[in-house]
């Protein structure tokens, strides 16, 4: 995607300049220069030297851009990841008082933020890292505190979930898996990567990075009608000067708090939590599937720590041909794989999937899998009168026939679904001399206020002797149809037809 020049790339452009300025300057003078420092680590990123930042440059086309000061610029890598995020604003500041209001929000509420901090600490160093390899603001990185208080298991009323809080349609949209054994929405590397790709698309449609926020929370539709209403009108199209739900109108003043208080922590009486710069975590590969448990008692932590770095885990076992891969702190990562290798021929998995073969009862299914029915119905949630319908998937014992690695298409496609055990059928009953919507209800087992319901009569409805009424009643099967009654179905659209899912957050 081409970007415009961004103001990191300017500033370093004229640091590059003045470095080479001062290196002239310093070559002429007596005293000797000073050592070298040691290069930064790999996965930091290359620091400008200390000197004094233009407050403006003049671009090719004649345009003026202002740079914003920078104290923190140094030949020392940051200590810690906030002072790195620090450096990495690039995005301009928001000034009103929406922005005002939120900061005194947050700025009255120091337990919450630190406990929102806090939570930040086991991703907070990959997402700087993505940013910075993409060239974005790292201001960014401070987003999922606004959507989800960086809680990854964060599932909002509209059914948005993870740190980054995915909408399922816009989830499958950026090929985050959904089923019933992971939910990529709430895994801490997909829906990064998903969620930076969304912004950086937004940005390329809208060439402002407020809009783009905007577009990630009210959707890049509505942000496109409401450009488009303000351009009819002669009005500005920037951010506020937008007509916009109040929820997309403290968006970006809410993110514009968090960066302020992070620029400047001790201007609201804050402290924020040392983080290091260094990775928190290591990815990992498995090829065998694991129970949850294992992988954390090989890991030598505990079971929710291991599910805090793989949020995405929705049932106690880990399927390789679906998550070939899994995220250890970084000083466990090694014991894992040394233990992992030394139980080698070692049962890894309790837990398996089977599909149903069709549709069946409970207790079927249970003695088709050599389970007891109820750690079946515990296991996978089936709630009583239903049945298992065909094709689902369960979690079974891995025992017998069933002690093998699940496949790739099952770990990819695991789906649950019910039908009820009972199905009801309409009849038509006739109504005697002196019979009541209670009186007929009574005698056909159904209350009477179901009877004026199905009628759409009122409950104190006067019958009239040989007046027909509907009833549904239970049925073991649902009546068969003669080839004849069965209505015709139109052919549904292929998946060609369909129209492309818009790409909408909510």
């Amino acid at each position: 995607m081409n970007h415009p020049t961004s103001l990191r790339s300017i500033r370093r452009a004229v640091l590059f300049t003045a470095w080479l300025v001062l290196s002239g300057v310093l070559a002429g003078c007596a005293t000797p220069p000073a050592p070298t420092p040691p290069g930064p680590s790999a996965s930091a990123k290359k620091w400008e030297p200390a000197i004094e930042v233009p407050s403006a440059v003049t671009l090719d086309d004649g345009r003026a851009v202002s740079l914003k000061p920078s104290s923190s610029l140094g030949l020392t890598p940051p200590t810690d990841i906030w002072e790195r995020i620090r450096r990495g604003f690039a995005m301009p500041d928001l000034d009103d008082e929406f922005v005002r209001n939120r900061e005194q929000w947050y700025a009255s509420r120091p337990d919450y933020i630190l406990r929102m901090t806090e939570r930040s600490r086991p991703y907070l160093f990959h997402i700087v890292e993505e940013l910075e390899r993409r060239n974005m603001p790292t201001e960014l990185a401070l987003l999922p505190f606004i959507e989800s208080a960086f809680n990854p298991n964060a599932v909002s009323s509209a059914k948005a979930a993870g740190m980054w809080q995915f909408m399922p349609a816009t989830g499958k949209y950026f090929d985050l898996k959904q089923n019933l054994f992971r939910d990529e929405r709430r895994d801490v590397l997909e829906s990064t990567r998903a969620a930076l790709d969304y912004l950086q698309k937004l940005y390329g449609m809208f060439g402002d990075w407020h809009l783009a926020l905007a577009a990630y929370n009210w959707g890049e539709g509505s942000v496109g009608r409401a450009i488009a209403r303000n351009k009819a009108q002669g009005k500005p199209t920037n951010y506020s000067d937008l007509n916009m739900p109040n929820e997309t109108r403290y968006y970006v003043p809410k993110l514009q708090a968090v960066k302020n208080i992070v620029a400047q922590p001790e201007a609201f009486n804050t402290q924020l939590p040392l983080i290091q710069n260094h990775p928190f975590f290591r990815s990992v590969s498995i090829d065998r599937d694991i129970d949850v448990a294992m992988a954390a008692r090989l890991a030598g932590i505990s079971v929710e720590d291991f599910k805090t770095l793989n949020p995405s885990m929705n049932r106690p076992v880990i399927l390789a041909a679906g998550t070939p891969q899994v995220l250890l702190p970084w000083d466990n990562a090694t014991s894992f794989e040394i233990n992992l290798q030394n139980h080698a021929n070692q049962k890894l998995a309790s837990w398996t999937a089977w599909q149903a073969p069709r549709t069946m009862k409970v207790d079927e299914a249970a003695n088709l899998v050599n389970m007891p029915v109820d750690q079946l119905r515990a296991a996978n949630g089936i709630p009583p009168n239903m049945l298992v319908k065909a094709g689902s998937t369960l979690l079974v014992h891995r025992k017998g026939p069933l002690d093998s690695d699940v496949t790739e298409r099952v770990a990819d496609n695991a789906q649950l679904a019910f039908a009820p055990e009972i199905v009801l059928r309409r009849i038509l009953v006739t109504a005697r001399k002196g019979d009541t919507l209670a009186s007929l209800a009574a005698r056909h087992g159904v209350s009477a206020a179901s009877m004026a319901t199905w009628n759409k009569l009122g409950p104190q409805f006067n019958l009239k002797p040989g007046q027909s009424l509907a009833v549904l009643v239970p049925t073991s099967q649902s009546p068969r149809l003669s080839p004849k009654a069965v209505p015709h179905k139109k052919t549904s659209p292929t998946a060609a037809q369909r129209p492309a899912p818009k790409a909408v957050k909510r």
